[in-house]
């Protein structure tokens, strides 16, 4: 069994699963799948919405597709999240991917 085929196996028992939902869409970016990654991220901002890497990922999905102002707001919204919860780590990813957009 494949490592999708497994996610999909435990989102059976667990839905709503932040880390399972994300590993998902991760894995529909690596087929290049960013409709259903997209869907993934929404579910995953909705229903939680302090999973500071939804942020970053979607920022990225939106770059890809040209949306430079939407990924900027994503960045910013996971800039404020990520200080919320004190997470320096991913606090630096996006403000350096905000910083990359702003003085494209």
């Amino acid at each position: 069994m494949n490592r999708k085929a497994q996610l999909l196996e435990f989102l059976k028992s667990s839905p709503k699963d932040d880390f399972l939902n994300y590993a998902l869409a991760q894995e529909f970016i690596a087929e290049r799948n960013d409709a259903e990654a997209e869907k993934l991220f929404i579910q995953l901002l909705e229903w939680h919405p302090n999973y500071v890497a939804t942020y970053y990922h979607m920022g990225k999905l939106l770059e890809r597709r040209m949306e430079k102002e939407a990924a900027m707001e994503m960045y910013r919204k996971g800039i404020e999240v990520a200080r919320a919860k004190r997470e320096q780590h991913s606090l630096a990813e996006l403000q350096s991917a905000l910083l990359e957009l702003e003085y494209e």
